[in-house]
């Protein structure tokens, strides 16, 4: 009975020491600093997180880690409980909405994936400066009888010729993410909506290689998409207007925000942000002239 005592006594104090040592709250710069390591919140996805230890965000913010005199901490999560990771509640969604539950545990500083800047996310954390450029596609497989539209200069005409191709098809999405069915209405083109069960990653192969027709994809995805499988998918044309991505970060970490605008400010000033975009998204200037017009 005593052992056990004592083994039990050990235990908690081992299980105390693990909890103190190991950041469970929200973090700002100077705590970081203090702290000695940035914890970077990342789920494999397209080439901003490619699951190598390597990828556009990867190098983005190992290169930050570097510039505020930190280690770096990449920290797997995935899409349905990364923001929870980062601000450390649970959260449900309701119209469009995100609600905000019981306390979880804060796993990491900041979110930098290809993370889309969403309303519903801009009203629970803070984002950085657009790091990259996106807008949701319809895709679909090269043998489907759909042809792409013929782009018009107004957005608008062009998203709603795409919509009333939709009516009687099955589409899939991906609740939680930028591909959410709720945030481009799907549901009122007459479409079947099939949430996909799996990663954000996983749509484009399950589109090829499941027998499915249609997905919805956001533009970095598709352009890798269109490059590993030339050949077997094709665009069909706009789900949305152009939209933006940016690192995500927890409201009360204003100066780790702040520093981080600056070093990619500096990025874009000494090439290093246009290499990043020449390595691992070639042709992205290409589909996005005026956002990347005088970095290259």
């Amino acid at each position: 009975m005593k052992h056990s005592f004592i083994l039990n006594a050990a235990t908690f104090v081992l299980s105390a020491f693990i909890l103190s040592a190991t950041p469970s709250h929200c973090r700002d710069l100077q705590e970081i600093k203090t702290e000695g390591v940035i914890r970077h919140l990342g789920i494999p996805y397209a080439n901003f997180v490619t699951g190598s230890d390597d990828g556009m965000d990867v190098e983005l913010i190992k290169g930050f880690a570097r510039h505020i005199g930190v280690k770096y901490e990449y920290v797997k999560t995935d899409w349905g409980t990364v923001v929870e990771d980062l601000i450390g509640k649970k959260i449900t969604m309701e119209n469009g909405h995100a609600v905000l539950g019981a306390d979880v545990p804060v796993k990491g500083d900041l979110v930098a994936n290809g993370f889309t800047i969403l309303q519903w996310r801009k009203e629970i954390l803070e984002f950085s400066e657009p790091t990259f450029p996106s807008q949701i596609w319809l895709i679909a497989r090269a043998n489907s009888s759909l042809k792409p539209i013929k782009p018009s200069k107004d957005i608008n005409k062009d998203i709603d010729l795409v919509r009333k191709a939709l009516k009687g098809k099955k589409v899939l999405a991906l609740p939680k993410t930028c591909l959410d069915p709720s945030l481009y209405d799907l549901d009122a083109t007459g479409a079947t909506v099939v949430n996909y069960n799996g990663q954000l990653n996983e749509l484009a192969p399950a589109l090829i290689f499941k027998n499915n027709e249609f997905t919805i994809l956001d533009v970095p995805d598709a352009l890798i998409a269109l490059e590993k499988w030339p050949g077997k998918i094709k665009i069909i044309g706009p789900m949305s207007p152009p939209q933006l991505m940016g690192v995500g970060f927890h409201k009360s970490s204003p100066k780790l925000r702040e520093a981080f605008n600056k070093y990619l400010e500096e990025c874009k000033h000494n090439g290093t942000y246009a290499r990043l975009v020449k390595k691992y998204y070639p042709t992205a200037s290409y589909y996005f002239p005026a956002f990347f017009k005088n970095l290259f």
